[in-house]
């Protein structure tokens, strides 16, 4: 079955222009053309524009993402150097992962702390708490914050 650009961007939930951009980066060289130039998407299409996309979601740039549908279009004896593209990333999203909890971490804390001192009318209440008096879950996080 084939798509127009329209089509498939609606089965990949984009806009129309992001598939074109993807074009005009070099992103698409499987991708075919009528005679008078119409994008045509095939089924085939779909799982490697979905891998697109979603390492476009990761933060990774065009270039190197250009650089593993390069990768993609040598075959087979491109696996090695596929996989390691994918552990990279996979490597970069952990640190951004853990990034993003412990920025989590601080968010909840501060909620909590402000919840406390709104209830107590003052932040001495939640400055002066001990370890002991904290909850558990803020008493984990707050020596965390403490390193």
């Amino acid at each position: 079955m084939t798509y127009s650009i329209g089509e498939m961007a609606k089965k990949l939930n984009v806009a129309p222009s992001t598939l074109r951009y993807y074009d005009k980066e070099g992103l698409l060289p499987f991708m075919e053309r009528t005679e008078s130039g119409i994008r045509i998407f095939k089924d085939s299409d779909y799982e490697i524009l979905k891998i697109i996309h979603c390492l476009k979601a990761t933060g990774m740039q065009i270039k190197d993402i250009k650089e593993f549908i390069n990768l993609v279009m040598k075959g087979d004896e491109s696996i090695d150097a596929r996989l390691e593209l994918f552990r990279k990333r996979k490597a970069e999203l952990e640190k951004q992962m853990a990034d993003l909890q412990e920025t989590m971490d601080t968010v909840n804390f501060k909620c909590w702390y402000y919840e406390t001192a709104k209830k107590a009318g003052t932040t001495d209440v939640p400055d002066s708490m001990t370890d002991n008096e904290l909850p558990e879950d803020m008493r984990k996080i707050r020596a965390k914050l403490k390193k």
